[in-house]
């Protein structure tokens, strides 16, 4: 199974080149909707992908999980992810049926308050209003 679609990686480039202007002029990045979720079926790794890097698109911009109870925001190459296998021998896999009700962010702080990438919607709608009061 391919990791990304036609259509993933042009959301992806289109929302690393947005945050990529931005950031060039000083902006505030943009907070975007994960594109796709990857997953080992086998390690219990998760990746919520938001951006390619326009200039070097083998690289994403995510919530990265490696099942260890602290998920972080960050960068992970994809061809790495392709090549990666868990215990069993398993390839990462793209989730077919996700679909993103939140912006990234949001995810990464229900997963900080979960101990990992959740999708529960509780938690979802706990992390968007606890931003939402912050800002």
């Amino acid at each position: 199974m391919k990791l990304l679609t036609q259509q993933h990686r042009d959301q992806l480039l289109r929302n690393g080149a947005v945050n990529a202007a931005r950031s060039e002029n000083g902006e505030t990045e943009a907070d975007f909707l994960p594109v796709v979720k990857l997953f080992t079926p086998d390690a219990n790794c998760t990746w919520l992908l938001s951006e390619l890097d326009p200039t070097e698109p083998d690289i994403a911009f995510g919530l990265c999980d490696l099942g260890m109870g602290c998920a972080e925001l960050g960068s992970v190459r994809i061809s790495e992810l392709a090549a990666l296998r868990g215990a069993l021998g398993l390839p990462v896999e793209r989730d077919l049926h996700f679909s993103p009700t939140h912006t990234i962010a949001v995810y990464a702080s229900a997963a900080w308050n979960a101990g990992g990438i959740t999708e529960n919607p509780q938690a979802l709608a706990k992390a968007a209003s606890e931003r939402s009061a912050a800002i």
